[in-house]
């Protein structure tokens, strides 16, 4: 049976040869072609001419750094990247993810976590467990938003949102299932697949980064209620009378 990773591309942005050659192994086994670079510049240059698949970057490169490698990556790819650093202080992780990564593994790392996590990343459909064809619509709307799930955009009263992956696809379980509260593990089930590690951050800061492009204060939300203790909803739709 083939692998699910086979023909898929993977870009190695790392300054460490030896770290390079564990993750290019790593990925090989899991079907990938591997693209490799050693600095920044470089690995943005291999970002636009490949369109890879997957990115893993380092966030202590000698030129750029990382998380600004991360931003203008995410600019132009829907890549997944996942960030890979000695450096293992909390501002670290919330700058990487709020640039748009998708997940942060420090080193040393296990080679058999990182290709799990991986696998997790590519066994969630991109479309996301909503999407038309699932007997969900395909257009779900709430209070000024417009989402259509096969064509991927969003629109706030009227205006189109530049949202990441991730954003989207929260974004979409929440209006997807409008009623529920959504526990943070229930999120990380359904946004980033089964199996995933059990990391509440990765949800705490993109629903931020979420918040925060649906210009939505959390102090008098319009959109997304924090439930204490428990995780998120949306805001009920007042009645009209």
């Amino acid at each position: 049976m083939p692998d699910i990773h086979e023909l898929r591309t993977a870009l190695i942005v790392e300054d460490d040869e030896d770290i390079r050659e564990l993750l290019g192994t790593a990925l090989r086994l899991k079907g990938f072609s591997i693209l490799e670079a050693a600095t920044g510049h470089e690995g943005l240059a291999k970002v636009r001419e490949h369109q890879p698949d997957l990115i893993t970057l380092d966030l202590n490169l000698p030129d750029l750094d990382g998380v600004e490698v991360c931003r203008q990556s995410r600019a132009m790819s829907d890549a997944y990247i996942v960030m890979v650093t000695a450096r293992q202080d909390e501002i670290d992780r919330l700058l990487g993810l709020e640039t748009g990564a998708d997940d942060f593994i420090g080193k040393p790392f296990s080679p058999r976590e990182f290709t799990a996590r991986v696998s997790a990343m590519f066994r969630r459909p991109r479309t996301g467990p909503g999407a038309a064809g699932n007997g969900s619509p395909s257009l779900l709307r709430h209070n000024g938003l417009l989402m259509d799930v096969e064509g991927r955009t969003v629109s706030l009263d009227g205006e189109e949102l530049a949202l990441t992956r991730i954003e989207f696809d929260l974004l979409e379980a929440l209006l997807d299932g409008a009623s529920r509260v959504w526990s943070r593990e229930a999120l990380l089930d359904r946004v980033w697949g089964d199996g995933w590690a059990l990391d509440h951050h990765l949800v705490e800061v993109h629903i931020r980064n979420l918040r925060r492009k649906l210009s939505d204060d959390t102090s008098n939300p319009r959109f997304i209620r924090t439930v204490r203790g428990v995780g998120y909803r949306l805001i009920p739709l007042t009645p009209v009378r």
